[in-house]
């Protein structure tokens, strides 16, 4: 497969209001990220975000209660690094702009941009800029303007500082995907040279600081004015860097050597060689549908945008391209963006479980605040790995984030044999989670059954909270006691007293195979499907005369009192556990659950679609797999959902390569043998895509006819793989 040349331009975006593209064109690279703002008009309240760089303030009940989470926890809106101030020679101000060409090339990271400036008296200016993320390099970020005459071609007067933000008025929103303001921090700023600002900025109650510098790579003048003559009709470059420390580290660095050191060209080049080697490993390639092949481009490219590469940051729900829902982590890492990188980068997949890992001890915090006396219970929203959800119905009560976790060790494990992280963090993690679990539920004796439940949990679907038995929290609890027997069996082939280092006994693995044999999975005899929970069929419909677009999303516009009280779903639930566990169903059952479950759900999380395209693939509904994975793959490109100037929805992105890859080619692993099935809908002609297994990438092709599944680098793998229920042997191309 050739990898092919990608641009992101504004012919493929919905609109062009100036929030919606500065989400849309934002770089970032796991460290930090800078939003597509106009630097000229800018915008006071976005601009540079770091991973993990965040306030608190507390959280305020009019009732509070025991256990509740007590502070809010914020991603900060620093300095936008990207204004830059214009003026003629006689003074007046360019304070106006249009953007009138955007290209984001996919391949390099490198965004390039053109801008008509003008002043109140109605001179102008042509201005271009291109930015670049550093990949290799990721404290490093780098823009260029250049500037060419339009009706005004005499002097102009560029300046650029790091400017202290002022204080934002926050705008009242009872949307809860929306961020709140989090106070301003303690900021300072000095020029340490000529060429070189510094930028201190400190938080005053999590007590985080880093360091940002600002510098021009020509240094000819003082760094806030640069006079530029446009009366020799030449374009005119003007380029400038930005470091941004890592938080919570002093400088150790000496940035003006670095600055003199460093040009737009060496950033462009790291970024280039970050890029082609994510390319090399996950390419996809879509035939018959160019607008569709350039979405699942742009979708895995802002993934690895916004993924934390340190072991100390995570994906949150909306990257580094927006403050929504305040920079926060949730199960969407695990659920939807994790299997991404466990499938093409598992150094990634390792660092991001190992942010899990470093907040255990908060997880066993919060499992004691909470009544549990053994195990962990992981924070349903969070940064530091406190529990930052004001809202515990359908926040904290959301528990399988453990099993979740506990799901995702398991595949890591299970594609990279990776038994190092299992003894050192991953093993600990699963047995916490279910020292939680056998801690929280409780037995029941109904007839000659007794069986293991978990009362009075929210699943997946935030439209049914504080329910008992949620099918997809029980099935995954079931699991993440199997989990633990499996992983001990793998430790104890390499040493039988590494049981004694977790404080169990081969007796205590017998208690957790037992536990896993009698969690309890609801299912209704009478529609022959599983039961979403032990009331959800009980509840009427929601009502039809309510199911307008006017009424959604239903969080916006009813209590969530209302909601609760009806048969409606906000996203795949209990089909999310059928996805996650293929073989526990048949095609005939899983047509029956599908069918049902459809008709309740609106779709109003965007983690749904993507589950539903999946499902519907592997039933065998091709169709109605591609219509919901087209909403899926160029969700934020259409802006389906009306927010993403907020930000990116970062799980649907992960979800998009999910129903590529589970869906339309049938992936998923269970013990040792890679599945494969060709279910290409007929609106595509071909589809290739590149992913590892063990230490073998391999490149599988979709046609209409066909699906060839080859490795292109590494050994053949010691898998089986079934290619539409067949075993085959693989070849390896020279």
């Amino acid at each position: 497969m050739t990898l092919r040349d990608y641009h992101l331009t504004l012919r493929d975006v919905s609109d062009e209001q100036p929030e919606y593209l500065e989400t849309v064109f934002s770089l970032g690279n796991g460290h930090f990220g800078v939003r597509a703002n106009d630097p000229i008009s800018g915008n006071p309240i976005t601009g540079t975000l770091i991973n993990g760089f965040y306030e608190t303030a507390p959280i305020t009940y009019g009732e509070a209660g025991i256990g509740y989470a007590q502070k809010h926890q914020t991603i900060l809106n620093l300095p936008d690094l990207r204004h830059v101030h214009v003026s003629t020679s006689n003074g007046h101000q360019f304070t106006h702009s249009k953007r009138t060409a955007v290209d984001l090339d996919l391949g390099s990271g490198t965004l390039k941009e053109k801008y008509v400036i003008s002043t109140d008296q109605g001179e102008t200016v042509t201005m271009a800029v291109t930015s670049v993320m550093g990949q290799g390099q990721t404290s490093l970020w780098g823009i260029s303007y250049t500037f060419t005459a339009a009706n005004y071609a005499k002097g102009l007067l560029v300046s650029k500082s790091i400017a202290v933000p002022a204080e934002a008025e926050a705008i009242p929103s009872a949307d809860p995907r929306k961020t709140r303001m989090a106070g301003l921090p303690i900021c300072e700023t000095e020029f340490v040279t000529q060429d070189l600002q510094r930028y201190h900025v400190k938080t005053r109650v999590t007590k985080q600081a880093v360091t940002m510098y600002l510098g021009i790579l020509v240094a000819h003048g003082q760094l806030l004015q640069q006079p530029v003559d446009l009366s020799d009709e030449q374009a005119h470059t003007l380029d400038y860097e930005a470091y941004v420390g890592e938080v919570g580290k002093h400088n150790t660095i000496d940035p003006a050597a670095m600055f003199m050191a460093s040009s737009i060209a060496a950033l462009v080049d790291d970024s280039r060689d970050f890029w082609q080697g994510v390319w090399n490993r996950s390419e996809v390639s879509v035939d018959g549908n160019d607008d569709l092949d350039l979405a699942i481009h742009y979708n895995i490219f802002q993934l690895n945008q916004a993924a934390g590469r340190d072991g100390r940051t995570n994906i949150a729900a909306k990257g580094l391209s927006g403050s929504g829902y305040e920079g926060h982590y949730f199960w969407d890492t695990e659920m939807y963006m994790l299997p991404y990188f466990t499938y093409t980068n598992q150094q990634m997949a390792r660092q991001l479980l190992l942010y899990r890992y470093q907040t255990l001890p908060k997880a066993r915090e919060r499992a004691r605040a909470l009544g549990v006396d053994q195990g962990a219970l992981f924070a349903w929203r969070t940064i530091n790995g406190e529990e930052a959800s004001a809202y515990f119905p359908a926040g904290t009560a959301q528990y399988h984030i453990d099993a979740d976790i506990a799901y995702a060790v398991g595949k890591y494990f299970e594609i990279t044999r990776d038994l190092d992280f299992i003894i050192q963090c991953g093993f600990e993690m699963v047995l916490e989670t279910a020292r939680f679990w056998e801690n929280f539920g409780s037995w029941r004796q109904v007839g000659t059954d007794c069986r293991f439940e978990f009362h009075t949990v929210t699943g997946p679907d935030e439209y049914t909270a504080l329910v008992n038995n949620n099918y997809y929290t029980n099935r995954l609890a079931k699991h993440n006691f199997g989990l633990v027997v499996e992983l001990a069996h793998q430790m104890m082939k390499r040493s039988p007293q590494l049981l004694s280092k977790f404080g169990l006994s081969e007796s205590d693995l017998d208690v957790y195979q037992n536990l896993a044999d009698h969690v309890y999975l609801p299912y209704s005899n009478e529609l022959e499907i599983n039961e979403q929970d032990d009331s959800f069929l009980d509840k009427p419909r929601w009502p039809a005369e309510k199911s307008t677009p006017e009424n959604f999303p239903l969080l916006l516009h009813y209590h969530p009192l209302t909601i609760y009280r009806y048969q409606v779903a906000k996203q795949a639930d209990t089909l999310l556990a059928d996805y996650l566990f293929p073989e526990d169903l048949s095609v005939d059952q899983l047509k029956r659950e599908y069918r049902y479950y459809e008709g309740v759900t609106t779709h109003d999380s965007s983690l749904s679609r993507s589950i539903f395209s999946i499902l519907a693939a592997r039933m065998g509904d091709p169709e109605k797999a591609y219509r919901y994975f087209m909403d899926t793959a160029r969700m934020d490109l259409v802006d389906l959902q009306k927010n993403t100037a907020d930000g990116l929805h970062l799980a649907n992105l992960g979800g998009s390569w999910l129903a590529l890859v589970a869906g339309f080619s049938g992936f998923y692993v269970q013990d040792e043998v890679v599945h494969f099935a060709n279910h290409l809908p007929a609106e595509l002609d071909r589809l290739t895509y590149r992913m590892k297994i063990a230490e073998s990438v391999l490149e599988i092709d979709l046609t209409a006819d066909n699906l060839d599944v080859t490795v292109i680098s590494g050994p053949i793998p010691t898998y089986g793989v079934s290619v539409n229920g067949e075993l085959i042997s693989l070849v390896k191309v020279s």
